[in-house]
């Protein structure tokens, strides 16, 4: 059966329950929020028709109201039984707060929302107000055989936060957005703890009260949360001068179906494995993380910007490597390729006035006056011996002022018909330019085999000394079955990696979509071990089927 009734109750109206301004929710079929949305410019649409022959005029989108949903086959007595632990007004199973949690927000993600069939949904969803209501939210559907997916801010694009069933006739969405306080600040230490259910906007605006920042900025950063940076390894944009969040994270309260987790007490210890690594990267499959300590320092007194033009991929990599194997590493240090390079020059007309050939590459600069000077400057001198020119600070500006709107450009993509999705890996610097030609070919061949010629782009977004990652964007026309198309693409490519000594992923995580390349990734061994720690913290299983465990 299919519930298609537009919500009048109590439980579901306009707005879900710890919805905000300083937290909105995002639109049921896109990214982020409506107002953000705006057609594709002249510019663009003008190009999208010249090179992949579509009209460029978008499709209407379905309001909220009008879309069919699996009816929720929540009971009543699981809805007493929920409404015990959370309250009544906390337990969920109207169509809005269902619909917002039909999944993530990847490209096949959006293309199931625009079938006319029923969505997928949970059968509810349940808003804990802290740890101890986590806890017994997870001993109840434990005992009742309920499935449990763990849900921050929905922002997973490898299907993470699919309402998966598995055995089980029942799902609920367990969104912890109550969990938002700032419980402990160590100025001292440089440490703080948060709830995993704040947004990065909303821990970033908790800690500059007191004059400290995480310096966390993925591209999801206005919508993700703390809980899922940890869950999902995040890694930000300013990770080359802050580090991964792994990095960050001192201490992590886990709220599992056997009991509480409560890991890491000092800075560093040799008293066995590190236990917040079986929980960091766990994706809600073994535990829910409710509370997380992190490293956080103070915020920046300046910030310096400065953009490099090379004459080529493999000559600004090696520029990249070499000021990162030095230590000078700048707080960003991003490098797109030609492609990448090309098209943003197509959508701009240039990049800041500047004349750019070959590769543009990004650096940015925080701390004090003194800091961000004599690292830029050790910085600039490397890049500058290893081939770079100086473009000035003004493209480094325009890359920060527009780095979290990338997703809305993808979704106007698919609206008018053109394929748009990301995918990114990460290997040794001696392999980056291999890698890199194995995951191009295998995307340009797979989509035009199908008659769909594609136009793949990547960028150097994250730097270790001894390697980088590897962030690729692909867009070509969409076929009659654009899910079917985009799934042939994504085995050929998944393959490439796999073969060709790439990890399936950096940051995006595991989730259900990258799940097939896991046992080749850690081994019969590693597949045991998760297993066997599954069965251990979650011996019914309920936590976040289908997802990470191979």
């Amino acid at each position: 059966m299919v519930d298609t009734r537009q919500d009048t109750s109590a439980e579901s109206e306009n707005s879900t329950p710890g919805e905000s301004s300083d937290r909105p929710s995002m639109v049921w079929d896109a990214w982020g929020i409506a107002s953000a949305h705006a057609p594709l410019s002249d510019r663009i649409r003008t190009l999208v028709a010249q090179v992949f022959g579509v009209s460029g005029e978008p499709v209407a989108r379905r309001d909220e109201g009008d879309v069919p949903l699996r009816e929720s086959g929540l009971t009543a007595a699981h809805r007493a039984g929920l409404s015990a632990v959370v309250g009544a007004d906390q337990v969920s199973a109207g169509h809005r707060d269902r619909l917002l949690h039909a999944g993530g927000k990847s490209t096949p993600d959006l293309l199931r929302r625009r079938v006319e069939a029923p969505q997928d949904a949970p059968d509810a969803v349940v808003f804990p107000a802290d740890h101890d209501q986590v806890l017994a939210v997870l001993t109840y559907c434990a005992e009742q055989s309920i499935a449990v997916v763990p849900f921050g801010g929905g922002t997973s694009v490898v299907g993470g936060v699919d309402p998966a069933r598995g055995r089980f006739d029942t799902v609920i969405a367990l969104d912890l957005r109550r969990l938002d306080g700032l419980s402990d600040v160590d100025p001292v230490s440089g440490t703080a703890t948060l709830g995993a259910g704040l947004t990065g906007p909303q821990a970033e605006k908790l800690l500059a009260a007191h004059g400290l920042s995480l310096g966390h900025f993925p591209q999801s950063f206005e919508y993700a949360s703390i809980g899922g940076f940890a869950a999902t390894r995040s890694s930000g944009q300013a990770s080359a001068g802050y580090g991964r969040f792994d990095d960050m994270i001192m201490r992590l309260k886990i709220a599992t179906p056997t009991g509480t987790a409560d890991l890491g007490r000092a800075p560093a210890s040799a008293a066995g494995p590190d236990l917040r690594e079986l929980f960091a990267g766990s994706e809600g499959t073994l535990g829910v993380i409710t509370e997380v300590t992190l490293r956080v320092h103070p915020s920046p007194e300046t910030t310096a910007y400065q953009a490099w033009s090379f004459p080529d991929f493999a000559t600004g990599a090696a520029a990249l490597r070499t000021v990162v194997q030095n230590g000078a590493a700048p707080t960003v240090l991003r490098l797109s390729d030609e492609a990448e390079t090309g098209l943003n020059l197509a959508r701009s007309g240039d990049i800041g006035g500047a004349p750019v050939s070959g590769c543009l590459a990004v650096t940015t600069f925080e701390g004090t006056e003194a800091h961000v000077a004599a690292r830029s400057a050790e910085a600039s001198a490397l890049l500058a011996a290893a081939g770079g020119t100086a473009l000035g600070e003004q493209p480094a500006r325009e890359w920060e002022h527009g780095r979290f709107a990338a997703p809305y450009l993808r979704d106007a993509l698919l609206d008018v018909g053109v394929l748009c999705e990301t995918l990114e890996t990460a290997t040794n610097w001696s392999n980056v330019e291999r890698l890199k030609a194995a995951v191009t070919t295998a995307l340009t061949e797979s989509l035009g085999a199908q008659g769909t010629p594609a136009l793949v782009m990547c960028h150097i977004s994250h730097t270790y000394p001894t390697g980088a990652s590897l962030y690729f964007t692909v867009v070509a026309k969409q076929a009659d079955d654009p899910l079917a198309q985009w799934a042939q693409a994504k085995r050929a490519v998944g393959d490439a990696i796999a073969g060709h000594g790439g990890t399936i992923t950096h940051h995006h995580a595991v989730g259900a979509d990258h799940r097939p390349w896991m046992t080749a990734e850690i081994g019969d061994v590693g597949a045991r071990i998760l297993r066997a720690v599954k069965d251990a913290v979650d011996p019914a299983g309920i936590l976040n089927p289908g997802k990470l465990i191979p």
